[in-house]
Parts: C-alpha cells; structure tokens; sequence
C-alpha cells in the first residue's frame, strides 16, 4: 500500500507540474499576441473589454488576465478602475550619471519644464546638516519643485542648499531652470556625488501632485553632490514615477 500512494503522489505531482507548464505557455502565447496588438495601437488607446478579448484570443478570462496584469506591472499598459485598459507612456531610461533632470530630457528630445511647489528658507536641523556637513542651525534652501517632461509628471524633487552658496537665490530662478545650471553660472562647479536608489510607493501627497493612484510604484533617489574639495553642494530627494521610468546601467568587467 505504501509503494501504491507513493505512485499515486508522484502522478498527481507530474500532473500538476504539466498543468502549470501548459497554464504558463498560454500566458506566453496570450503575452506575445498581446504585445503584437500593442504594436498597431498607439498611446491612450484603449483595448477591447476583457470579455471580447478572450473570445478573440480563444482563452479563458483567467489566463487573459494574467497576462494583461503582466504587461500593466511592465508599465506597457494602464489599467483604470471603471474605465478599463489603455495603452500607456513608454518609460524612459534613466542612466545613472552626474546629470540633471533637465539635461537628461533635452538629451532625449523631450521638453523638459517644472513648477515650484515651495520654496523657504530655514535652519538645516540634525538630519540635513549631516546630510551637508553643516551645522544644524546654519540656513539652508528647502526646494520642492515637480518636474515635467513634454508636459506630463515625472517626479517629484526636494531640494536641500547650503543658503551661503547663493544667498541671492529667488524662487523664480528656479522656473523652469537646471538647478546644475545655475550652480556653474555662480562659478560653482560639480565634481562628485553620491546616490542611493529604492523602490516604494507614493503617498496621498505625492500621489496628488503626480496625478496618479495612491501607493503607486515609484524609484527614490537621494543624491548628495559635491565640489572638487569635497564639499557637498546640495542633497536631492527625488521621487520618479515607477510607470515612466526604468534604470540603466553600464556594465565593464573587473580589471584582473
């Protein structure tokens, strides 16, 4: 009786292992026709209702999904409650380099631009002031702006400066303008940085002045730049919508 269940477990195992395979080669096969659709449509255009699409595609509304859910976590499609499936915003590549925002969209052939959300002046605090190697009570900028590429949200940016930097700064040089462009009109010049990169989700806040869904997917950046003697320059916060964004990296192999 033993050796009997043991075969009877291992026909079950085999079974479901071969339902899996042919479950996962329906998604793929669904994947790929779904993919050659996308390739006729353009951006904002909205796909058949769920119901249709399966029946067109000969699978059931279960497999269809799947693969619809793959391609949103891509961010090839927008899926919008009560609205239904849209075709969405190619993401941008975002190589990790010593550039501004501004320059990265221009390199792109986008239009770059941003609106000030706040702009104040105030004592650097415990956390800034390690961030920046200052004391906490020396004054620093505190610049939160939003930036836009051909008009539509990017990101969300907080900005931290030593005052001392550009005691003359106005919120309306900041317009619209590279912050790396109005350091080196100043005679101020980058030399170095350092950043740090993690995944999360907007808040209520952030996700308002984005305009999208609550706790959506987003990158976190945090650079701290510096001059040539060391000195840092600024400390950046940014949040990058996750749906317009991918990272890239340039890779070499270790020197031997």
């Amino acid at each position: 009786m033993p050796d009997q269940e043991q075969r009877i477990r291992e026909v079950i195992r085999l079974r479901s292992a071969g339902e899996a395979r042919n479950g996962n080669t329906k998604r793929q096969a669904v994947r790929r026709r779904l993919l050659a659709m996308l390739d006729g449509m353009d951006v904002g255009d909205a796909l058949p209702s769920e119901r249709r699409l399966a029946a067109d595609l000969g699978v059931s509304r279960p497999t269809l999904r799947q693969a619809i859910d793959g391609l949103v976590a891509e961010g090839l499609l927008d899926r919008r409650h009560g609205s239904g499936t849209y075709v969405s915003e190619p993401r941008i590549a975002v190589p990790l380099t010593m550039t501004s925002f501004t320059e990265d969209m221009i390199r792109r052939g986008m239009r770059p631009g941003g609106r000030v959300l706040s702009f104040r002046t105030e004592a650097a605090g415990a956390r800034i002031g390690r961030r920046l190697a200052m004391s906490p009570l020396e004054e620093v900028f505190t610049i939160r702006r939003l930036r836009l590429a051909d008009e539509a949200t990017m990101a969300i940016e907080t900005l931290y400066m030593p005052r001392v930097l550009m005691p003359g700064l106005r919120r309306q040089d900041l317009e619209g303008r590279s912050f790396y462009e109005l350091l080196r009109g100043n005679g101020v010049e980058i030399a170095s940085g350092t950043e740090t990169i993690e995944p999360t989700v907007t808040t209520e806040e952030e996700a308002a002045e984005l305009g999208v869904p609550v706790h959506t997917p987003a990158f976190l950046f945090e650079r701290v730049t510096r001059d040539a003697e060391g000195r840092p320059l600024e400390y950046v916060r940014s949040l990058y919508r996750g749906d317009r964004y991918r990272l890239e990296l340039d890779l070499t192999p270790p020197s031997h």
